[in-house]
């Protein structure tokens, strides 16, 4: 059976009406029951079609957070699926960041702040672990440009200088632009693809979306947002729960809280131990300005509309009081 008939079975479904009703009637958690491998992602899909706003999945690690995302892209516009990942930098710890990860962070971010329609995202305990600059900040941090608006060259590269952007040659990954004559390209944060915007005197005439590997345009865009990599570009910024960012009215379904807990209750010790190991001499921020716990996590979750597989914790745990 095709993909698009599987679909339209589950939205016509009375159990996908009643948990509809469920949700907008419920003041608590909606246990989900029965559902196994992709009967999970076609239900919430079937679900998400009827909201009016976004709906966050919080799988219990990285590889079934992949598996159900796989899923999602098959029922929906890949636009309206977003994946959010841990940037996998280790508390404390100078390296480099992973930018793929780093882009899908801040397309999310970017998304949300700045969009009203509504979209399906992914996610796992350790990608939450991390908590995100405010709205506020990153609207503060984020440069939009469109097609006819007057700009100079010069003064659009000193921003791109002061937003930690590096010039190259050639462009390749997020964070970095290169100037040819009136062209710029340029990889923000906030695409998924680079932009190659051509000036006329101090006007934009053009923006483009390109390819790294051919270097052929791909589609004509009247606006972007061009965004920093906010992981690095602003250290000392106020940081909040990613929970936080995100709209009151939202969906979340957690696939199972205890999970979510223990992992981030693991991960929040290992930065306790690794800030106090700390030899460096230059000040940083506490863990608890930096990442989330599972207390804090558990005291913002029940503002949601809340799904869940399995909803019940071991209170003898540490920080697992329910």
């Amino acid at each position: 059976m095709a993909v698009p008939s599987i679909k339209q079975l589950y939205e016509q479904a009375p159990q996908t009406g009643i948990l509809r009703e469920a949700i907008g009637k419920s003041e608590g958690v909606t246990l989900l029951e029965g559902l196994y491998g992709s009967s999970l992602s076609l239900v919430l899909g079937s679900l998400f079609q009827h909201l009016s706003s976004h709906i966050v999945l919080v799988l219990n690690d990285k590889e079934e957070a992949a598996y159900h995302l796989n899923d999602l892209e098959k029922l929906f516009p890949r636009q309206s699926v977003l994946f959010y990942p841990g940037s996998y930098r280790r508390p404390y710890e100078i390296e480099e960041t992973d930018n793929a990860n780093v882009l899908l962070r801040a397309e999310v971010l970017n998304k949300i702040r700045s969009s009203k329609t509504p979209v399906v995202i992914v996610t796992y305990p350790d990608a939450l672990f991390e908590k995100v600059v405010t709205r506020k900040q990153l609207k503060q941090h984020t440069l939009k440009l469109k097609q006819g608006e007057e700009l100079s060259l010069d003064t659009f590269n000193e921003s791109l200088f002061e937003f930690g952007f590096k010039r190259v040659d050639f462009v390749t990954e997020p964070g970095e632009f290169s100037v040819r004559g009136g062209i710029v390209d340029l990889y923000s944060y906030a695409h998924e693809l680079p932009m190659r915007i051509e000036f006329f005197g101090d006007e934009i005439d053009s923006i483009r979306t390109f390819d790294v590997a051919t270097q052929l345009s791909i589609d004509k865009v009247q606006r972007i947002a061009i965004l920093p990599n906010v992981e690095t570009t602003l250290p000392h910024e106020n940081r909040i729960n990613f929970l936080d960012f995100l709209p009151e009215e939202s969906t979340v379904y957690v696939k199972q809280l205890e999970v979510v807990l223990e992992r981030l209750d693991t991960q929040f010790k290992k930065a306790v131990t690794a800030f106090e190991k700390d030899e460096n001499t230059v000040k940083r921020s506490e863990p608890g300005a930096l990442y989330t716990n599972a207390s804090e996590w558990l005291d913002t979750i029940g503002r949601f509309k809340l799904l869940a597989t399995k909803w019940s914790i071991d209170k003898d745990e540490p920080g697992m009081e329910q």
